[in-house]
């Protein structure tokens, strides 16, 4: 936050607590006064620190730095009780309280000590303070203002920094788990690749046939590998959708061709050809469907049923992909659609963050039901296309 934002915002704390001049004018007056006492508050500030070791670790320089933090702490309480309040002061305030999180010390041993701090200088104010009652009260007053005002800004700048820091963290964290997750995307593609460029490089007699096989293939494996980065690519800025009238018969058809299952899965295609068309974005809808059906042929390593079933429902068509596969767990349902998580061992749990993201777009919507050992059912619900464009 920059010197004038932080300012401004200084000012409306000011104006909340009541903060005038009349009271910076009354803590100033006072200060020569309270200016023999401040050796001894030093003192005991730092001998208090001592006696609690989570406190006391995030000093690492021994006597040296404490003698050196010392001075520090005395030329802020000298600016506390002589001022100005301007925008140099608060911006100091607020260093502070960014440094409370760079030497790893918890925010409430910061208010800890403000509070033990406070003690004191009111027990001094109660020594040397005004004679007259009513201008002791007021002192008072206006010297708690001035510490709690201080503690505010401080904690503000510890939140903010200590935020910065959490978020920084956690982007670090994300952008490793991303390029984890895209590594096992890509290294299985490139692995058939690899596997085919070295039989095409050193088979001795290889056949034409042979060779058309193993280009296909590494054409191919080069297509899933464009696809887990456009995958990305579109998940961090879904393009816009060019929704129109598209034959969703002929979509789920070319899905499972592009995403062929094992041999021991049974395939039932429940998908009449009179089913209605719907508004959306052929190819966008292509990725859906796409990461259904891999995610149902994935959680059948052992075989079972895959079922694709659609039918109109309330202006609106439902395509159900059923599988027989495992099942997800209670606590992972409601979580599973979220961007970079993911139940299995190794997977970039994209898969269903961008299906709901491009259903979204596209004026749909995905819902799942599943039961451990018996299945799972994803249901897309899509516009249809009005009865006059049937």
């Amino acid at each position: 936050m920059d010197s004038d934002a932080l300012f401004h915002r200084y000012r409306e704390l000011q104006q909340y607590v009541g903060w005038t001049d009349e009271d910076a004018r009354r803590v100033t007056a006072f200060a020569d006064t309270l200016e023999p006492y401040l050796p001894a508050l030093i003192d005991d500030f730092y001998h208090e620190i001592e006696r609690h070791p989570r406190a006391i670790r995030v000093l690492t320089g021994g006597a040296a730095q404490i003698e050196r933090l010392k001075v520090t702490l005395g030329g802020w309480l000298r600016e506390l009780l002589r001022g100005p309040y301007d925008k140099e002061y608060v911006a100091r305030r607020w260093r502070a309280g960014g440094r409370h999180v760079e030497i790893g010390l918890d925010q409430v041993y910061t208010n800890v000590a403000l509070s033990r701090l406070r003690r004191g200088l009111v027990r001094a104010l109660e020594e040397r303070g005004p004679a007259g009652l009513h201008d002791s009260s007021a002192l008072r007053r206006s010297l708690n203002m001035l510490l709690d005002l201080d503690l505010a800004i401080i904690e503000d700048a510890y939140q903010t920094e200590y935020l910065a820091r959490q978020q920084r963290s956690e982007r670090l964290a994300t952008i490793g788990q991303v390029a984890a997750g895209v590594a096992h995307e890509i290294r299985n593609p490139l692995n058939v690749v690899k596997t085919s460029v070295y039989y095409l490089l050193n088979a001795k007699q290889a056949t034409p046939a042979k060779i058309a096989e193993h280009l296909q293939r590494i054409e191919k494996q080069v297509t899933v590998a464009d696809g887990v980065i456009a995958a990305l690519s579109n998940f961090a800025k879904m393009p816009i959708p060019d929704l129109r009238l598209m034959d969703l018969e002929r979509c789920l058809r070319e899905t499972l061709e592009n995403n062929p299952v094992a041999e021991t899965i049974r395939v039932n295609f429940e998908v009449p050809a009179c089913v209605p068309r719907v508004l959306a974005d052929s190819g966008q809808l292509a990725i859906v469907f796409g990461n259904l059906v891999r995610n149902a042929r994935e959680a059948m390593p052992n075989g079972g049923e895959l079922t694709l079933r659609a039918h109109r429902e309330a202006g609106t068509v439902a395509i159900a992909i059923t599988d027989t596969g495992a099942g997800i767990a209670p606590e992972h349902l409601h979580r599973i659609m979220e961007p970079l998580y993911s139940t299995k061992a190794r997977g970039l749990g994209l898969g269903l963050a961008l299906a709901r993201a491009i259903l979204d777009k596209n004026k749909g919507s995905l819902h799942v039901e599943s039961e451990l050992g018996k299945g799972s059912t994803f249901t897309v619900r899509l516009l249809s296309a009005p009865e006059s464009n049937l």
